[in-house]
């Protein structure tokens, strides 16, 4: 799996001739020396990656395990509420380490510079129903590269959702909201879904062998995981009583999971303040350009040390897209940096703390539900 990010693109190409709106005021030369700025901040982390980042990701996996066991050892005896909630509570927030800061990360290569087989983007299996091959090839190869470009970017609405002016007004549309609200708690089966590609297999740009293949993987992972959450843990309850109480346990935990990863996902990619491209204005982008667009294309989410963890960092999502292969935990001493930088070039830093950038989200979604 070939893992696309900034520093592998051509910092080539000829002279603009179309800008994003909101950089229209900087000069090529201005936007070739903002390049050469954040590339020399990538480099400055890169060359400070040591012993204290690898402890930190190993203990955040051994919290993450610890919790995980914890919690479905609390769940087999279920039957009891204070231990349901307990169990609940523990698995559900282990399953948001992993899948936040943890896999999503580590399959983003964050943590290939170890050496480590165990924290490897090629060897890591994540705990989501999707197979971390077909989400690396649409999250890492596609929309890490053509973030927020109309007819490149399939992340601009997941193939569902209108959250753009530009995307032509289909009736269906009127329901942006009810997709939303249903898609939230089984956010991991719509990723997985969208992972399949059908629209590509539909136009004939996916042979159909390849999607055959694709289920199948879908399949294996999907019992891997059902046999774990829905069968395992429920039958070592059943030894207490609490068999049905333990499937509810998980069944909650998953759907817990899912709502908070959505709702990170959606705030940092569809708030107002965030802007799309056109393929013109991408034309002869150079490295320079490229990072304007992660900038203005992205957003954070303003809060606390513990809500950046469960987040898995995406709170800082503007320098995720800058540097998708920099350990999660620097991400907030580069925020600062790149946020003076966007100050001093006049561009945007959209953030704001969690509920006015879910609120963002949503109003988005209902105001585009309509022509």
């Amino acid at each position: 799996m070939t893992i696309v990010t900034p520093f592998l693109l051509d910092s080539g190409g000829g002279t603009r001739t179309t800008k994003p709106s909101a950089a229209a005021h900087l000069t090529d030369e201005q936007i070739e020396e903002l390049g050469r700025e954040l590339d020399a901040l990538r480099e400055s982390v890169i060359a400070t990656r040591g012993a204290a980042d690898a402890a930190y990701i190993r203990r955040v996996i051994g919290v993450q395990r610890s919790l995980e066991l914890a919690g479905r050892a609390t769940l087999l005896f279920a039957k009891h509420k204070p231990a349901w909630i307990a169990g609940t509570g523990m698995l559900t927030v282990a399953k948001i380490l992993e899948n936040m800061e943890i896999g999503h990360n580590v399959l983003h290569g964050q943590w290939d510079w170890m050496r480590d087989p165990d924290i490897h983007s090629t060897t890591w299996e994540w705990d989501f129903v999707t197979p971390s091959k077909a989400w690396q090839h649409t999250h890492n190869d596609l929309h890490h590269t053509w973030t927020n470009v109309l007819g490149k970017d399939r992340d601009v609405g997941y193939n569902i959702f209108r959250v753009d002016e530009e995307q032509p007004w289909k009736w269906w549309n009127l329901g942006n909201p009810l997709y939303n609200a249903l898609l939230a708690p089984v956010f991991e089966w719509g990723i997985a879904i969208y992972d399949l590609e059908l629209d590509e297999v539909r136009e004939g740009r996916k042979p159909k062998s390849e999607l055959r293949r694709s289920l199948k993987a879908l399949g294996a992972k999907f019992a891997k995981q059902a046999a774990k959450d829905y069968v395992a843990t429920p039958a070592a309850a059943a030894l207490t009583g609490s068999a049905k109480q333990a499937l509810t346990g998980t069944l909650a935990a998953n759907a817990a999971r899912n709502v908070w990863a959505h709702a990170v996902i959606f705030c940092g990619h569809f708030p107002e303040g965030v802007d799309t491209f056109t393929e013109e204005q991408i034309e002869d982008e150079t490295r320079g350009d490229w990072y304007v667009r992660q900038m203005l294309g992205s957003a954070n989410i303003s809060g606390s040390k513990l809500m950046h963890l469960m987040t898995g960092n995406l709170s800082f999502q503007i320098e995720h897209h800058l540097f998708p292969d920099l350990p999660s935990n620097r991400y907030a001493e580069v925020a600062v940096k790149v946020r003076e930088i966007c100050e001093r070039y006049g561009l945007s830093y959209t953030t704001g703390p969690l509920p006015k950038q879910v609120g963002s989200s949503w109003a988005k979604i209902f105001r585009l539900a309509l022509p």
